[in-house]
């Protein structure tokens, strides 16, 4: 079963693509071009929007090979849209790279994996129960 997604796009926008069979995202493109100096943040435009059923997210991830090869990288790492989001897929792109580098319209700058979610219900408790991990958080395994 495949989830269905709406997508109204601007004319001249690429719509999502998975590239090969059993990627889990689907890539997304620049819908202009703009420059990207060291240490600057941007937000770029896919020119798309979607609509994503009730029950489900689109997360927006950076592309590995763009992040080894220039620097370039999200702003927020992963970026979330919501289901009742309906504006634009903008992504917030920085360079952590020495140079500037050059957003070319029509090409990748992330990927789309759709997950599930389940909406909790918070319930407040006077003790929570005990592991074996408790309150030990950042390094508590060790690093050998």
């Amino acid at each position: 079963m495949h989830l269905k997604i709406k997508i109204k796009k601007n004319s001249d926008a690429k719509m999502p693509l998975y590239v090969h069979k059993g990627d889990s995202g689907a890539d997304l493109y620049s819908a202009e071009e703009c420059l990207l100096n060291p240490m600057e943040r941007k937000l770029v435009p896919t020119g798309i929007r979607i609509s994503i059923p009730y029950g489900y997210e689109a997360q927006i991830r950076p592309k590995s090979g763009l992040a080894i090869e220039h620097g370039i990288t999200h702003a927020n790492c992963i970026g979330t849209i919501d289901s009742g989001y309906r504006g634009e897929i903008k992504i917030p792109m920085i360079n952590l790279g020495s140079k500037p580098y050059k957003i070319e319209k029509g090409k990748k700058i992330g990927q789309m994996v759709f997950a599930k979610i389940e909406e909790a219900i918070f319930e407040e408790a006077d003790e929570l129960d005990v592991t074996t991990r408790n309150d030990k958080g950042f390094g508590s395994t060790g690093l050998d």
